[in-house]
């Protein structure tokens, strides 16, 4: 059996256990004035325990994710050798890739903005998560616009965006607007009732398809004729080409005016391409130059139009995400970025239509991103693509904070229930980690969770005696289910009845995953700041 191909690193098998926590609003902070019904979310919050959190109530929901990681380039580090450095950046990614996998809805896609100092990595451990069969292309996209003076090899001038679908085979890009330079090409000088057409060669390849397949393995295809314009001049298509038509199909073609012999009828054929059989957008190509989607300066001069005092250090132009979400997502859609930064993603979502999650642990949350947003919701924002998309404002969105760790140690070591959770709170933190719904009943106090249609999970922070067990059977009907998570219980209760299981709290989360960790990011304490004022000089002659 042939050996497996993947990427190893230090701690790759050792598995990380994230606690779900819960998302709990801050309404002081949410922006839901014009729309009291959004359901935008602004999250701030280690963000691999913000994707856990949102696992359960969005898993397959997510048509798009475009997310701008840290890109490991060698001075954001402290007391690493260069191979741990590496080893401590993918795993930082792997558990977050594999959770946005499981975001994905089957007909969305995930873009990710790299460079060359983990791309290459990023790309075999993304292939080992999404499946290299699910690679859709690299995308080059041009940062900058001058030679860098200083530069010891090479100026930087791109960045790349991975693109992978969840599914390659159903998933399918929207086209780009055609521009005005593509359609001024087409022109109807003669009047042409079918509209605006250009000149295309009349001729097509024999190298590829049936038609050369068949060439090769017999040398005759009936493509291949000569040629009499009206005119009687005669026409052979060149050496390993052949004409678009066969004889009959050319010489209808002929007469509908389809081909035509130059401006006077003395030239050789050309096949007359209408706009109208084109289609009515472009297919995107994997070089994105900067007058068509932005730059460094473009993005920081946007951020400095909200936060003058402090330009985010590495922020994508609005123009580059737009471009992104124009191909993979239509209005409505739902769009996920976990690494917020200056909030870009979220603005040019909601100013596209588009329903959005953004997810930003530091203190960017609240200097760059709820600032950039609330301005965008005002109608205040006047740069970016608010012009191109005509926006004049509106929308919302709430504000949340990834909830404190569930499980504490007290003075003793011992484990107990964080005090920050009243009664609300721990039921549905709980019915989060057994997997159940939050959804108490407006009679039966028990039906607190529901998992199925007849299975019900109860939590209480009271001792539970018999007398109350008692209580609580008395009221279920045959066929229903329930778990009672309490603080303790008498002894022999777990077993007193078949369709009631009683658990105490927390032994019965401890084995599912770690509590008290609050950070599961790098320890990065010198983020490199590009000054690409001073660094895109041109260069002395």
């Amino acid at each position: 059996m042939a050996n497996k191909l993947e990427l190893t690193w230090y701690g790759k098998d050792e598995p990380i256990r994230v606690e779900p926590r819960l998302l709990i609003e801050n309404t002081a902070l949410s922006n839901t004035a014009a729309d009291p019904d959004t359901q935008n979310m602004l999250i701030h919050g280690d963000n691999l325990l913000a994707l856990k959190a949102l696992e359960s109530k969005f898993a397959g929901q997510v048509k798009c994710i475009y997310i701008d990681p840290p890109y490991n380039t060698g001075s954001a580090f402290e007391h690493y050798d260069d191979n741990l450095e590496h080893s401590q950046w993918l795993n930082l990614m792997q558990p977050r890739l594999e959770l946005l996998k499981h975001l994905l809805s089957n007909d969305g896609s995930i873009w990710i903005s790299i460079d060359d100092d983990e791309g290459h990595y990023l790309k075999v451990l993304c292939d080992e998560i999404f499946g290299r069969n699910n690679y859709v292309n690299t995308v080059i996209w041009e940062k900058k616009y001058a030679p860098q003076g200083n530069a010891q090899w090479f100026t930087d001038s791109h960045d790349f965006v991975l693109v992978y679908a969840k599914n390659k085979t159903t998933w399918c890009p929207n086209l780009l607007p055609r521009s005005n330079s593509m359609n001024a090409k087409y022109k109807n000088p003669d009047g042409d009732p079918k509209g605006p057409w250009r000149p295309d060669n009349a001729t097509i390849s024999l190298s590829g398809g049936q038609r050369g397949a068949q060439y090769a393995r017999t040398g005759y295809c009936e493509n291949i004729y000569e040629l009499k314009a009206p005119n009687g001049k005669t026409y052979l298509p060149p050496q390993g080409r052949c004409w678009y038509y066969p004889e009959k199909r050319m010489m209808e073609a002929i007469a509908e005016g389809k081909i035509f012999f130059g401006k006077d009828g003395q030239g050789a054929p050309q096949l007359k391409r209408y706009m109208a059989e084109v289609k009515q957008g472009a297919t995107a190509m994997t070089i994105w130059k900067r007058d068509e989607v932005g730059d460094n300066q473009e993005a920081k001069r946007e951020v400095r139009s909200f936060n003058s005092e402090s330009v985010f250090a590495t922020p994508k132009p609005e123009r580059l995400i737009e471009r992104i979400l124009t191909l993979a997502t239509n209005p409505g859609d739902l769009v996920l970025d976990s690494f917020l930064g200056s909030g870009t993603t979220a603005a040019v979502a909601q100013k596209m239509g588009r329903r959005w999650i953004g997810v930003e642990m530091g203190n960017h949350a609240y200097t760059h991103c709820k600032v950039r947003l609330d301005k965008v919701i005002a109608g205040q924002d006047p740069g970016g693509i608010t012009k191109a998309q005509n926006w004049q404002g509106g929308g919302g969105y709430r504000f949340y904070e990834v909830a404190p760790t569930l499980i504490n140690k007290d003075p003793f070591d011992e484990y107990v229930i964080n005090e920050a959770y009243d009664a609300d709170m721990l039921a549905a933190a709980v019915a989060l980690h057994e997997g159940f719904r939050y959804q108490p009943d407006s009679s039966l106090f028990w039906k607190q969770s529901v998992g199925n249609e007849s299975s019900y999970l109860f939590v209480t922070t009271r001792h539970l005696n018999s007398i109350y067990l008692d209580s609580i059977k008395d009221t279920m009907e045959d066929g229903e289910y329930l778990i009672i998570a309490c603080r303790s219980f008498d002894s022999g209760l777990d077993k007193a009845y078949g369709n009631i299981t009683v658990k105490k709290i927390p032994q019965m989360l401890l084995d599912r995953c770690e509590f008290g960790k609050t950070d599961y990011n790098l320890n990065i304490v010198h983020p490199p700041v590009y000054d690409d004022e001073a660094e895109e000089e041109e260069q002395d002659e």
